[in-house]
């Protein structure tokens, strides 16, 4: 649920995103000060919007005094890498939006990262008031990792070349504890963390210098998971029977940046899919120091 948050300020500067893609760019090198206001408005509408609805669907029924809480060893930090894709991703967005308003690449990043925290840091406070959690440094630092990824990228590279993506699939564990991990598909994908996998994808393509031999399109990626999390820490796990495991992954993936069109719609749409890893054959390393192969993982 708290991801909720984060998920609809992503949509919605994915919204603006397809602005800038369907308005086309302009020619002048000063900032388009019509479309800042736009973007600023629309960034703030959308802030404003996710922030209430957090507050009124989840953090009012815990009420509580500021605390902080070290919730670093919970989840097998699924959660805090969670926090670092979604840094990302937002980071990644806010930059496109400045870019419409005829920002230089370098600053519209600035601006995009800036952004991103800030969307991201008042869920932290919001935590700090709530019961059930608290002030967390360590999702602070992963917040910060995932914007530093983004934007360290385009400082010096000026591209993406590792990305971060998410892939998700049902398992067992939501129906032990609907409560906390879904009770439907839609709330298993934010709150089942045994079913998240997420991707650090290589582009290959570029890092090879555009080797005509290596397909544009083709990605090498690393993916990281957990799963047997019916509960948060692992002495409640062992308490209950279950016993939690690390998952590790290397598979192909597929890069939509290197797809062009003049379509605005397909440009957002592609967008926005890459924020996601599609299925394709992968490799587990499993607990017991074996090898899965599998044909179609997501």
């Amino acid at each position: 649920m708290r991801r909720l948050g984060i998920t609809i300020c992503t949509i919605s500067i994915c919204f603006y995103c397809s602005l800038a893609y369907s308005n086309g760019t302009i020619d002048s090198t000063a900032i388009n000060k019509k479309r800042l206001n736009i973007v600023i408005a629309g960034t703030s509408a959308a802030y404003g919007a996710s922030l209430i609805a957090l507050n009124q669907a989840w953090y009012k029924k815990q009420s509580s005094s500021f605390h902080f809480f070290n919730d670093n060893s919970q989840w097998n930090q699924v959660d805090k890498t969670g926090h670092m894709y979604s840094a990302y991703q937002l980071s990644k967005a806010g930059k496109e939006l400045f870019l419409w308003t005829n920002m230089s690449d370098k600053k519209a990043a600035i601006w995009g990262s800036v952004l991103s925290q800030a969307f991201m840091i008042p869920i932290e406070v919001f935590d700090g008031y709530s019961s059930d959690y608290g002030f967390s440094w360590g999702d602070i630092a992963a917040n910060l990792m995932g914007t530093g990824i983004f934007l360290s990228q385009e400082l010096t590279a000026k591209q993406q070349k590792v990305k971060l993506k998410f892939s998700f699939h049902h398992t067992e564990y939501a129906a032990l504890r609907p409560e906390l991990l879904g009770e439907s598909f839609l709330e298993e994908i934010l709150k089942d963390y045994n079913g998240q996998t997420y991707w650090l994808s290589f582009d290959i393509y570029t890092l090879a210098n555009k080797n005509p031999k290596i397909p544009s399109w083709l990605n090498l990626a690393l993916g990281y998971g957990a799963e047997g999390m019916v509960y948060a820490r692992e002495a409640e796990n062992n308490a209950n029977g279950y016993t939690s495991y690390r998952q590790f992954y290397v598979g192909i993936d597929f890069d939509l940046s290197h797809i062009h069109t003049k379509s605005p719609l397909l440009k957002t749409l592609l967008f926005v899919a890459d924020m996601v890893k599609f299925p394709a054959p992968a490799l587990e390393f499993t607990k017991d120091k074996k090898l899965n192969y599998y044909w179609l993982y997501f």
